[in-house]
């Protein structure tokens, strides 16, 4: 796909999107562009209609954005537009640029377009989107260039796109192995060096929780180190580390589902969105260096499989009681939280990860949960996450819920048997692991990560913390 602004639509022949702002069903003043008028009481610009008028050898595609539309809504009406309305871009397209548009919209409206190409069918023949072909033509009609805006929207889609693909694919597809080859090629491709432990490295390491979790598994375990260091450090170069939790499928272990396991494939979402958001972090070369951590590995069931009651090992050297193999996403954090604390020193540590059912309770599929004790840490995630639809919202650390995770046995315990807070004990768990790091968070997404929406029938990927991670990030 290639751009091209341009001025006027004189000598322009194809589809034309045109946002409007929303007037009134009342309104004597019809909506006009180019000559071509719509009665208000047909069209006015309310949010999520649209409206087509084929005139001067043109489709003429009137978009409604409704009055005050933020980040998200705009984002989701070109998706619409681009999904549903699929042979208007057969044709060359132009997309005009209301005066008052700012960068953010464009980017957003750039970005939907661009989502709006994907299809859930991976494994059915399915024609290309033409808005994906390389001679396609995009013409951005404004008297100002945008480009650059709208390249940024472009490149936030694309990282978004492979985050849906990793989640959405099967799990005989996306395995720890194959996680950590995409690394390695993203890597290649964006500006990011890879390392990986394998099943020897990792014991070599003393990567003992992470492990464990892996041991039921013919998959061998990948714990995927990746290192993005921007043009011209120095000293007062910010470092921030993420951890994404990569469990290609949850069985369960030991302490088997008895309910949700076909949509299991989705447990690596947080680690997915760490993949993307280092993809989009190294595109936009943002300033800042990050250090991710995604430990990859299958939660299965064999004779090899750690058992309830055991007590394992730790990177962190603190040994842990398991009352729940189920309870397997918070132990590989650990393992991953200690590893990027001791060995790489970031000043700013986020973990995020479809962790807890809990969460899902709290807040259903509106929000993910945010833990910190950092509160300069807590206002910018959320800042940031409202700002592109991806909100947070935060719950307790308080020492109170400490007893959840107490063992009588060893350091600590990973589940609480209780069947109350168990996103509270959880965060509760994984900050025993960060050494009282004084600026960690973390996120679990385990509501927002793979759900329902209308440009599928079925659950799938909605690769959130992607943009999220980034947007904060690059405004710390």
């Amino acid at each position: 796909m290639k751009t091209e602004t341009i001025e006027s639509i004189h000598e322009f022949s194809g589809t034309i999107l045109i946002p409007v702002f929303e007037t009134n069903a009342k309104s004597l003043v019809p909506i006009e562009f180019g000559g071509v008028r719509v009665a208000s009481k047909v069209f006015y610009g309310k949010k999520d209609t649209h409206y087509l008028v084929e005139k001067y050898d043109s489709m003429h595609v009137f978009i409604g954005i409704g009055k005050d539309t933020d980040y998200k809504n705009l984002k989701t009406i070109f998706r619409r537009i681009a999904t549903k309305q699929k042979d208007i871009f057969a044709k060359k397209v132009a997309l005009f640029i209301p005066d008052d548009f700012t960068d953010l919209q464009i980017e957003a409206a750039a970005s939907g377009l661009s989502l709006g190409t994907y299809n859930l069918g991976h494994f059915k023949k399915n024609d290309i989107h033409p808005f994906m072909k390389d001679d396609f033509m995009l013409s951005i009609l404004s008297k100002k260039d945008f480009t650059l805006p709208f390249e940024r929207g472009l490149k936030i889609a694309k990282a978004q796109l492979e985050t849906f693909r990793l989640v959405d694919l099967p799990p005989n597809v996306v395995t720890p192995e194959y996680l950590s080859n995409w690394a390695r090629e993203s890597g290649k491709t964006y500006g990011f060096s890879t390392e990986i432990f394998g099943r020897e490295a990792a014991t070599k390491a003393g990567l003992e929780a992470f492990l464990s979790v892996g041991r039921g598994s013919d998959k061998e375990p990948q714990f995927i180190i990746m290192k993005y260091v921007p043009e011209n450090t120095n000293s007062k170069t910010k470092h921030v580390g993420l951890v994404g939790k990569g469990i290609t499928f949850d069985t369960g272990g030991l302490n088997i589902k008895t309910a949700g396991m076909l949509h299991m494939k989705s447990d690596m979402a947080g680690g997915a969105a760490v993949l993307g958001a280092m993809q989009l972090i190294s595109d936009l070369k943002l300033t800042v260096k990050v250090t991710a951590i995604v430990p990859a590995c299958e939660n299965s069931v064999d004779s090899k499989a750690f058992l309830p009651s055991d007590v394992i090992g730790s990177y962190g050297g603190h040994s842990i009681e398991i009352i729940d193999t189920d309870a397997e996403g918070r132990l590989i954090l650990a393992d991953g939280l200690s590893y990027l604390i001791k060995n790489f020193k970031p000043e700013t540590v986020v973990d995020i990860a479809t962790l807890t059912g809990s969460s899902v309770g709290t807040f259903g599929y509106e929000c993910g949960a945010l833990f910190t004790n950092n509160n300069e840490i807590s206002k910018l995630l959320q800042q940031s996450g409202d700002s592109v639809g991806e909100r947070l919202w935060q719950l307790p650390l308080w020492d109170a819920y400490k007893s959840d995770i107490e063992s009588e046995i060893a350091d600590v315990k990973n589940y609480s048997g209780k069947p109350v807070a168990g996103a509270i004990s959880a965060a509760k768990f994984l900050e025993y692991f960060t050494d009282d790091h004084k600026a960690w968070a973390h996120l679990d997404v385990a509501g927002v990560a793979f759900g329902d929406d209308e440009f599928a029938k079925t659950k799938h990927g909605t690769a959130f913390g992607v943009h999220l991670l980034t947007k904060f990030i690059e405004n710390l």
